[in-house]
């Protein structure tokens, strides 16, 4: 598989419409980011689960998922499943954090996501973070809306499993979803391996991304 491989962001911006999303869908980028940048900044915006068992869920998990961060995290009490109603408390919050931040690259949902929550989330993004290379990441769910992304981070068997095991760890309140299992997560992990070469994966998608490939930057 061809690719580029830059230096690396110097902050990250994660955002989450709910507790896990994060998680589930850029959980082993997070453990590979963080791994060779000790101190790297992430700021995580959850939109939902503020003040119940979720969001100290999110943050256990998270700590977790960013080993040796400066990890700040945020988590909204907007409804779940009606953000499509609560669109100006999430643009205000997606606003006032990028007053405070400049990351280098932005972890959110994607647009072709069926979630209403998750879906809302990705169309806000661009509004709010005009200038920044965004990723969207994929949840595996029964929608089974996960198209065809076109961006890979490859996974070390060892950084997979450890997500895994994270997400069954910090995440009990998941636990009798039909779909939340360790053959989900490392089945799909396989497929985006296949795809991209490696054994492992997590897949992105871009909707716009601009190289500079002149000697010396």
């Amino acid at each position: 598989m061809i690719g580029l491989r830059p230096d690396g962001p110097g902050s990250v911006v994660a955002l989450g419409a709910h507790c896990d999303d994060l998680a589930i869908g850029a959980g082993g980028t997070l453990l590979t980011l963080c791994s060779g940048r000790p101190g790297l900044r992430i700021d995580a915006l959850v939109l939902s689960g503020g003040g119940t068992e979720r969001e100290e869920e999110e943050r256990a998990a998270l700590a977790a998922f960013c080993p040796g961060a400066d990890l700040r995290v945020t988590v909204l009490k907007l409804p779940d499943g009606r953000l499509p109603a609560h669109w100006q408390e999430a643009k205000e919050a997606l606003e006032e954090l990028r007053a405070a931040t400049e990351p280098g690259l932005i972890l959110a949902p994607h647009r072709g996501d069926a979630h209403q929550d998750h879906r809302g989330l990705a169309e806000l993004v661009p509004t709010a973070f005009r200038d920044h290379l965004t990723l969207g990441y994929e949840i595996v769910k029964w929608d089974g809306d996960l198209g065809r992304p076109s961006v890979y981070q490859p996974l070390r068997p060892e950084v997979a499993q450890e997500k895994v095991a994270l997400l069954q760890r910090h995440y009990p309140s998941q636990r009798h979803r039909p779909w939340y299992d360790r053959e989900a997560f490392l089945g799909l992990a396989r497929i985006r391996g296949i795809e991209c070469g490696a054994t492992y994966a997590e897949a992105f998608h871009s909707a716009k991304l601009v190289l500079d490939l002149s000697a010396g930057g």
